[in-house]
């Protein structure tokens, strides 16, 4: 894709109604990298082909080598079984995929990086949720991932999509913009609409670190990846319902180039600040070094 703007984006598709917007986003995709609509379509269905497998795969009992991930997924879906939850239906089943997906990332198992592995359960959360609690044609999914794809595009150009340059906001906070904007086009909104959800969804997670304990992608990571969906599905039901973000998409992404910039390197991934730094987690990181030592010997 060759999307470098939100403005640009909802210009350029205003200037080609006789589109729909997720098409408009597939034939800028087929002109950027030069292949066949089929190609583009083919590689979305493998995305959300695998999006699907990764939770139908799930096995609650797998524990990630440190041992710091694994059936939280399940305990939440017996907390609903059993009428134990706050949430019900589509919000704890948002909740519940994003765990699962995210602790298969742990366990090392397949996952679409959406946009990075750190926050790979973010979209398949609330999309896949959406499928079992509204129903939607297979077709819709595919749409709904084109203009996901273009607001990761357009943030990864506009700021960025790494944990090592931008914190956490830059991966799961980015991952939660994606999935608002493709929640409100699946539940039948507005491009406009789509574009302050994401602008909404990003505000709310502007400053958040990246601070993985022990240098895993496990802990805080795998809960905030619930986290994201839940502020995805917030987002776009605001934007749904009319609310608008006060600062424009764009300058929501300038903002967090700048918060990234200013943030300390202890907080990029470094594991240096933050949780990381905790006394738990350095004894976490202590065990799990002398264990990886007595591997060797």
């Amino acid at each position: 894709m060759a999307f470098t703007s939100v403005k640009g984006l909802l210009e350029g598709y205003a200037a080609q109604m006789d589109k729909e917007f997720w098409e408009y986003i597939l034939e800028e995709d087929m002109h950027a990298q030069q292949i066949t609509r089929e190609q583009s379509l083919a590689y979305m269905r493998r995305v959300w082909q695998v999006m699907r497998q990764t939770v139908a795969h799930y096995d609650a009992a797998q524990r990630s080598r440190s041992g710091l991930s694994g059936g939280d997924g399940e305990k939440m879906r017996r907390a609903e079984a059993a009428g134990h939850t706050l949430t019900n239906g589509f919000v704890t089943e948002a909740m519940r995929i994003a765990l699962v997906t995210a602790e298969c990332n742990a366990c090392m198992k397949r996952i679409v990086a959406a946009p990075t592995a750190g926050s790979c359960g973010v979209l398949p959360a609330v999309l896949l949720a959406y499928e079992n609690a509204f129903g939607a044609e297979p077709q819709a999914f595919l749409e709904a991932l084109y203009v996901a794809a273009a607001y990761g595009e357009i943030i990864a150009a506009g700021a960025s999509i790494s944990g090592a340059q931008g914190g956490c906001q830059a991966e799961v906070g980015t991952a939660s913009a994606m999935a608002a904007a493709a929640l409100v086009y699946l539940h039948g909104g507005s491009p406009e609409e789509g574009a302050q959800a994401c602008a909404i969804a990003l505000k709310n997670m502007l400053g958040l670190t990246c601070d993985p304990v022990a240098g895993l992608v496990e802990v805080p990571c795998v809960k905030r990846n619930a986290a994201g969906a839940m502020n995805a599905i917030a987002a776009a039901e605001m934007a749904l319902a009319g609310i608008e973000s006060r600062i424009p998409p764009d300058e929501v992404i300038g903002a967090m180039d700048e918060v990234s910039q200013l943030m300390s390197s202890k907080l990029r991934e470094t594991g240096e600040g933050g949780l990381a730094a905790t006394p738990t987690a350095r004894q976490i990181q202590h065990r799990l070094r002398e264990m990886s030592g007595q591997e060797q010997r």
